[in-house]
């Protein structure tokens, strides 16, 4: 069961409106000397997260962004430029900003380049850790596009396959792909079997992990996420998933200029550290393959196979990937998010320490 829905069983947590949280984002980032069009975008996308059910990548992170701005982790007042570029290809230096400026404006290059010659590709260096890959993903859909976003995350617990050595990160991939009636399929995944930030999340509720999380240097099952950092995440697939987040650091993080293996910075525990974090996004033009309409009906027919498909015993129904944050988004958007009294307790702590109004 996610936390999500484990947390909307529970008769003790309130409901927020997303403009709520979007405003009280973007007032936190001002006092932090964001510029206005800055704060609101991070705020969006940040609140944005929350409301497709990515919890821990949506304003559960701002105590950890607010930490590394006042410490210079952070560059409130980026110049974000592109410093090598050709017709289908850019690498966008992000002047330390927050990953989810850099990110964004990855996300326009891409766009705008794919619209004219079919195929894009944006690297990114010198970001921060950007929330959850699924929006940008989604950013080339609403133009006929695909999008796939990948990245190198910070704070290795992982080691190469059959090491002991913490050389890699969760280095998640997103892709998302449109359909016509149906909802775009979205796949957002990290290379282990569960995120970072969903351990974090495990310990800000005095909950355990399940097995298949982690491990300890012993390979004994770990349950404890208070006691993450003296264990390994668990790459999916093993071998597959080490070979998976290792390829994805090569192009996220060496191609780019960018961070990787031992220079990676734990970006949770270090807020003064500038992290080098490196991103990709790469925006395909439909129409540069087929027509888009065709390409959309394909996409539902199989979305319909997948969801007509016999199903095991036990089992309710199957689920195409994207579908349940699709779900999510829609209740959340309509009745607002799921806040537990953890959190509302850390933001409005949040809220005194810098003197802006409560959420």
């Amino acid at each position: 069961m996610s936390d999500a829905v484990r947390v909307s069983e529970s008769s003790d947590v309130s409901r927020l409106p997303i403009s709520d949280l979007k405003a009280f984002i973007a007032r936190v980032f001002e006092s932090l000397g964001f510029s206005v069009g800055d704060a609101d975008r991070a705020a969006f996308l940040m609140a944005e997260a929350d409301a497709w059910g990515s919890d821990a990548h949506g304003v559960f992170r701002l105590p950890m962004y607010v930490k590394r701005v006042q410490n210079g982790g952070i560059n409130p007042r980026p110049n974000m430029h592109i410093i090598r570029e050709q017709p289908a290809t850019a690498l966008l230096d992000g002047d330390n900003a927050m990953g989810h400026l850099c990110m964004s404006r990855a996300a326009e290059i891409a766009i705008e380049k794919a619209r004219k010659l079919g195929v894009a590709w944006v690297g990114v260096r010198n970001s921060n850790h950007a929330g959850a890959g699924s929006l940008y993903a989604r950013m080339p859909l609403s133009h006929d596009m695909v999008g796939i976003y990948a990245a190198v995350s910070g704070a290795n617990l992982v080691p190469p396959w059959g090491g002991t050595e913490k050389l890699l990160s969760t280095n998640p991939l997103a892709i998302a792909v449109p359909g016509s009636k149906r909802p775009a399929v979205v796949l957002d995944m990290a290379t282990t079997n569960a995120s970072f930030g969903k351990i974090k999340v495990k310990a800000q509720q005095g909950e355990p992990m399940p097995e298949g999380w982690m491990i300890d240097r012993e390979g004994n099952p770990l349950t404890d996420p208070k006691k993450a950092l003296e264990g390994f995440l668990l790459p999916i697939g093993g071998a597959k998933g080490y070979g998976l987040a290792l390829m994805i650091g090569l192009l996220g993080g060496i191609l780019n200029g960018a961070t990787f293996g031992k220079s990676a910075v734990d970006f949770s525990t270090d807020h003064s550290t500038v992290t080098n974090t490196g991103q990709l996004l790469i925006a395909v033009n439909i129409a540069a393959f087929m027509d888009v309409q065709e390409f959309k009906d394909g996409v539902d027919e199989i979305w319909d196979q997948m969801k007509s498909s016999p199903r095991l015993p036990g089992v309710d129904e199957v689920r195409l990937p994207g579908e349940r944050s699709a779900r999510i988004y829609e209740d959340r958007k309509a009745n607002g998010l799921l806040l537990s009294p953890e959190q509302r307790r850390v933001l409005d702590e949040l809220a005194d320490e810098l003197h802006v109004p409560r959420v």
